[in-house]
């Protein structure tokens, strides 16, 4: 009989996503406008529009949905609703992943608009995993909106991306393949192939 090896605890999990507006000539550089972070259950910890640090050339808004009127500060009693400052959203994150296995999907871009490193070891990208790439015979990184139908049948993104939705749908992936996923990682066999080499800076 096969080993079993134990999945992390769920307490030990976190999933995150994060929704980026343009910035710079033409909207090319990614600014951070939305951030999520979800419990291994799905359910949202923490869930923010981000105060923009320089000017928006291009809200992505047929993509993101993302308004000019999300991110503005927050006023009472609508403070919920608007957006915090980026350094105020940065030190929130950090700390919750701190000692968490995150869970995500191009964990690399999140990480980088977020400027959080994260222990290599304790992510589980699920644009990553091997074992999804082989199903679909890709060799390279899949749309969360392909991976989510492919694998699991369910359409995500229909109207525009949510980072709410995002962090849920990877979490979901991971949750379909964790004993496998976690029997490979505690044998010392990697499963996942490596981030781009450009954002090695996100990794620890």
């Amino acid at each position: 009989m096969a080993q079993k090896y134990p999945v992390p605890s769920p307490e030990r999990f976190l999933a995150l996503s994060t929704t980026s507006v343009g910035c710079g000539p033409g909207g090319g550089t990614p600014m951070i406008a939305r951030v999520a972070v979800v419990d291994y259950r799905g359910q949202t910890i923490f869930c923010t529009h981000v105060l923009p640090t320089t000017t928006v050339t291009d809200y992505r808004a047929t993509m993101t949905g993302i308004q000019a009127s999300d991110l503005q500060p927050g006023r009472w009693p609508v403070a919920y609703s608007r957006a915090m400052p980026w350094n105020d959203v940065q030190q929130r994150v950090a700390q919750l992943l701190r000692d968490k296995i995150v869970v995500g999907h191009m964990l690399w871009q999140d990480l980088s608009v977020l400027g959080i490193p994260h222990p290599a070891v304790a992510t589980r990208d699920v644009a990553l995993y091997q074992p999804f790439r082989n199903a679909l015979k890709a060799n390279q990184a899949l749309g969360l909106q392909t991976l989510m139908w492919h694998l699991m049948r369910r359409r995500v993104q229909e109207t525009h991306v949510c980072a709410l939705e995002n962090a849920r749908a990877a979490l979901d992936l991971y949750r379909s393949h964790s004993e496998e996923w976690e029997a490979n990682v505690a044998r010392g066999q990697w499963p996942s192939f490596l981030p781009p080499s450009t954002f090695s800076r996100c990794y620890l």
